[in-house]
């Protein structure tokens, strides 16, 4: 951007809109007088949304390069995620996941430069 921002009246609507909605959607689990009850189809259902976050955000960090799905087993970040992988699976141990993680990293990257 080289010029000064231009501030208009569709600027100040749009963040005024937006705010208002982050307020509604946020606040609305406080509204209501009484308590929901989920289904436990449902709760049983949201168990699993921490999982399907976490692996939604790392599982294309590990098996994309640039968009491009990697094509070589020349990649550091495969053999870090298995190694985590494994030590999380046998001692269920999240610092332990991280520390071993980037353990295997560290030196495949900076060592032998992948």
């Amino acid at each position: 951007m080289n010029g000064p921002i231009v501030w208009s009246w569709s600027i100040g609507f749009t963040l005024l809109g937006l705010g208002l909605v982050t307020l509604l959607t946020r606040s609305f689990f406080l509204l209501p007088e009484r308590e929901w009850h989920l289904p436990s189809w449902l709760r049983r259902g949201l168990r699993f949304a921490p999982l399907a976050a976490l692996t939604a955000v790392v599982a294309p960090e590990v098996l994309m390069s640039q968009g491009q799905l990697i094509d070589t087993l020349r990649d550091a970040r495969l053999y870090a995620a298995l190694a985590g992988a494994l030590w999380y699976f046998l001692r269920r141990d999240i610092l332990g996941t991280i520390a071993v993680g980037m353990a295997v990293l560290l030196p495949l990257r900076l060592g032998l430069g992948w």
